[in-house]
């Protein structure tokens, strides 16, 4: 097994970002009202889903990782 370079290689990662890709366009069709409501929370929740994969990757200690 090749060792990742990147966060970016992991594939748990991959399929993260492309649900927030396909978060942000499922929202775009919400209603206007929405954009700082309902909108603004499925994408924040999505976009943290990747970024603590990114930030998980970075850690070093085992403690971090459990």
């Amino acid at each position: 097994m090749e060792k990742s370079t990147s966060f970016e290689d992991l594939i748990v990662w991959q399929k993260a970002h492309a649900f927030v890709l396909h978060v942000y366009k499922v929202t775009e069709d919400f209603p206007k009202y929405e954009i700082y409501g309902l909108t603004s929370q499925f994408r924040r929740a999505a976009v943290s889903i990747a970024a603590n994969i990114a930030e998980g990757y970075r850690k070093k200690s085992v403690k971090d990782k459990l």
